[in-house]
């Protein structure tokens, strides 16, 4: 599973490279790429303290969802179809299918 960010100028989530990295330079916790291009261009530089809480924030997020994956993963034991009781095999639709 992957960490899924907000940026904080547009307010699109985004999913960063599983390492953080993109090919012209590291991945932002704080920005899409988009926004990280434009405030690279201004001369801003990434909040550290941002990206410390938006890392915490994604990383408690994804361990909450494991014991959610975990549950999804079992199987259904539960049968397809309840059992049929006694009454359910005795009267007059039984009767029918006996005679023919």
């Amino acid at each position: 599973m992957r960490y899924v960010f907000e940026c904080l100028e547009c307010g699109v989530h985004y999913l960063p490279p599983e390492g953080l990295a993109y090919s012209d330079g590291p991945a932002s916790p704080v920005w899409c790429t988009v926004c990280q291009g434009l405030m690279r261009g201004r001369g801003v530089p990434e909040p550290a303290a941002a990206a410390a809480v938006a890392l915490a924030a994604a990383k408690a997020g994804l361990a909450a969802r494991a014991p959610q994956a975990e549950e999804a993963t079992r199987p259904d034991v539960r049968p397809s179809r309840p059992a049929r009781t006694r009454r359910a095999r005795s009267g007059p639709g039984s009767a029918r299918s006996k005679l023919g």
